[in-house]
C-alpha cells in the first residue's frame, strides 16, 4: 500500500531502547521481551531489523546509558542509525537505509512513546511509508510530576489513536506482539 515506489518490502525498526532511556519506564521488563520476541521472529523470517539509537547532551555517545539494553543486541549485519531528535528520520541516515533496503512498511516497537515513538511514527506515515505500532512492545517513563497523564494512559492513548490514523495510499494501526505479521499489508 505504501505510496513509495518499488519499497514492497517490511522492516522491524527498533527506536531507542536504550539503558538511560527505558530504565525505570512502564513495564519495562515485558516491553524489552516483547520487543526480543519481534526481533527474533524478524530474523528468523529474514526481515531486516533496523535499530535507532539517541545521543544527545542528556544521552552521551558511548555512555553506559546511551547503550543498547542488555537483552538486546543488534547482528552485525543490522543497520544502527544514530539520532539526534525525536524523528529518527530528521538529520540521519534512516532514510538512506531503508530506501537500501527496499522498506515501505515498517513495524515499530520501543521507546519512548510520547516522544521518539510518536514523532517517528508520524515521520514514517508523512514520508510515504505504511507504519505499524506494536502495542505492547513500547513504553514511557513517569512525567505525571510535569503533567502528562501516567504512563500507561499514555501508551494505550497512543495505541487508540495510532489504531485509527489514516493517510492517502498508506496504512497505519497497532498490532499486539503475538499477532505481527510481517509479510502482511496490514
Amino acid at each position: 500500500m505504501t505510496t513509495l515506489q518499488n519499497r514492497p518490502n517490511t522492516a522491524l525498526l527498533v527506536v531507542d531502547v536504550q539503558n538511560g532511556v527505558v530504565e525505570g519506564t512502564h513495564q519495562r521488563g515485558a516491553v524489552v521481551a516483547n520487543i526480543g520476541s519481534l526481533v527474533d521472529k524478524a530474523r528468523r523470517e529474514k526481515v531486516p531489523v533496523v535499530w535507532v539509537q539517541h545521543s544527545d547532551e542528556q544521552l552521551a555517545r558511548a555512555s553506559e546509558e546511551w547503550r543498547i539494553v542488555p537483552e538486546l543486541a543488534p547482528g552485525e549485519a543490522e543497520p544502527l542509525v544514530e539520532k539526534h531528535y525525536g524523528d529518527a528520520f530528521e538529520d540521519s541516515t534512516l532514510e538512506t537505509v531503508l530506501s537500501g533496503l527496499g522498506v515501505g512498511r515498517l513495524i515499530l516497537a520501543g521507546a519512548q512513546t510520547d516522544e521518539c515513538v510518536r514523532s517517528t511514527l508520524h515521520g514514517a506515515l508523512v514520508r510515504g511509508y505504511d507504519a505499524t505500532l506494536v502495542s505492547d512492545a513500547h513504553t514511557t517513563e513517569d512525567l505525571t510530576e510535569w503533567g502528562a497523564p501516567p504512563p500507561d494512559q499514555v501508551i494505550a492513548h497512543t495505541n487508540l489513536y495510532w489504531t485509527y490514523h489514516k493517510a492517502p495510499g498508506r496504512t497505519a494501526g497497532t498490532v499486539e506482539t503475538k499477532d505481527v505479521n510481517f509479510d502482511s499489508t496490514s
